[in-house]
């Protein structure tokens, strides 16, 4: 393989990827981000003496990609996240509860233990998941969540499925897809042990990747240019000019918005899928309380017309903040409506009605509010995502592009993977 000169727009967590695995390919890389700093939507901020996260973030065991992508640029993950094993409790101490074995039996094991429920809706959950993995964990394509778990027990649906659904897809289960949750419940429960452990950050996002991938671009000669949005694609003899500079390549691993208005003129098809794109909203809620801590770094919580969280993480249980607690709230369009105080309040009612008393000696105080308005694209049946090939030697990275995945970091460090591969593969061929 002849190396190239490749350029990569934007430093999230697609391009980190992309630009890594172009580089230990033999190809000279370049990276633009517009931000000052690298992470895109999953980077850290200062906030008031702490370092926090612009949004929580969950990962899994099955994060193959994600895992060894932090491993190659020296970031360890047994240091930086904590692995347990998946549990989904509510703060009176019920839910669901693994143990880390092999998922599929642990899952089986888990719903017949399942304190709360009765024997029906037990059995039910079972049964619908004995047939969806007799079907090869597929469906048709235009099937929502909601559809697909039709006839499951109420109480199944309201304190199994919804928030489960809504933490993988950041898509409400009436309007997010079954096959692509399918695809998610396949590779947690068929991924072999340790498949469905939850990952949780134990330090801030930055040092998860961002940051020691900077380290590694240094190591490595990759060139980053930090705060410099890319204004113009062009072509240029077999390659294109970024902002006039050539390069033999390019990956695109910026937003699906930016790449759309980058490839406007060159591939208006692909623009106009990438930019017809529909996005739900994240909204993390700090909460400070100092001296308490929660009975589980993870948390499962009821979320209503008056209270906005489905899940709230105790960051000093995870070796993060002390006394600092992230309630998140997945689909948060309506949220966003009502405004960010109106949230941050009715969060802190949340919290104080959602646990027993005494569980927080020091009432909590709203620390700060992230929103992120386009967390992530709706991930809706049938919707068709752009592919990864806009053009000769022009790709697209990011967790929105064709793919199996929802919107995760695992799904972006697939596809920034993927396009420097391709990109590399057509290199080969005269």
């Amino acid at each position: 393989m002849i190396p190239r000169r490749i350029a990569v727009v934007g430093a999230g967590w697609a391009g980190i990827a992309a630009a890594v695995h172009a580089r230990r390919a033999g190809h000279e890389v370049q990276v633009f981000e517009m931000a000052p700093q690298p992470g895109g939507r999953a980077r850290s901020v200062p906030v008031d003496g702490f370092v926090l996260d612009n949004g929580q973030h969950i990962l899994i065991g099955a994060y193959a990609a994600t895992l060894e992508l932090m491993h190659e640029v020296g970031a360890d993950p047994a240091r930086v996240l904590k692995r347990l094993p998946l549990a989904l409790k509510y703060p009176d101490g019920q839910g669901l509860q693994l143990r880390g074995g092999a998922p599929m039996p642990d899952f089986v094991r888990a719903v017949l233990g399942r304190a709360g429920w009765g024997w029906r809706p037990r059995l039910a959950l079972l049964a619908h998941a004995a047939r969806w993995a007799a079907g090869g964990f597929a469906c048709a394509p235009t099937l929502s969540v909601a559809e697909l778990c039709r006839g499951l027990p109420r109480v199944v649906q309201t304190q199994l499925v919804e928030p489960l659904c809504v933490a993988a897809l950041n898509t409400p289960a009436a309007q997010a897809s079954a096959q692509v949750f399918l695809r998610v419940l396949h590779d947690a429960l068929f991924g072999g042990r340790g498949a469905s452990d939850l990952l949780l950050p134990a330090a801030p996002l930055g040092a998860l990747l961002p940051e020691p991938a900077m380290d590694w671009f240094d190591a490595h000669g990759v060139r980053l240019r930090a705060g410099a949005r890319v204004l113009q694609l062009q072509s240029h003899a077999a390659g294109w000019q970024v902002d006039g500079e050539a390069f033999d390549a390019v990956v695109l691993a910026c937003s699906a918005v930016e790449a759309a208005r980058l490839c406007r003129d060159i591939a208006p098809g692909w623009a106009q899928q990438a930019a017809a794109l529909r996005y739900e909203p994240i909204v993390t809620v700090y909460l400070q309380s100092p001296g308490t801590r929660l009975r589980l770094p993870m948390t499962l919580l009821d979320a209503s017309a008056d209270a906005p969280a489905q899940f709230v993480f105790d960051l000093g249980a995870l070796g993060s903040a002390e006394g600092v607690f992230a309630f998140v709230i997945s689909g948060a369009r309506d949220w966003v409506e009502r405004g960010l105080q109106a949230t941050a309040q009715a969060t802190q009612a949340q919290a104080l009605a959602a646990f027993a008393p005494g569980t927080w000696p020091v009432p909590p105080t709203v620390l700060h509010v992230g929103a992120e308005k386009r967390a992530t694209f709706q991930c809706t049946p049938g919707l068709q995502r752009p592919p990864a090939r806009i053009a000769a030697n022009l790709w697209a990275a990011g967790d929105y592009v064709a793919g199996p995945y929802p919107a995760t970091l695992e799904g972006a460090v697939r596809s920034g993977r993927q396009a420097a591969q391709d990109a590399g593969m057509q290199f080969a061929v005269p």
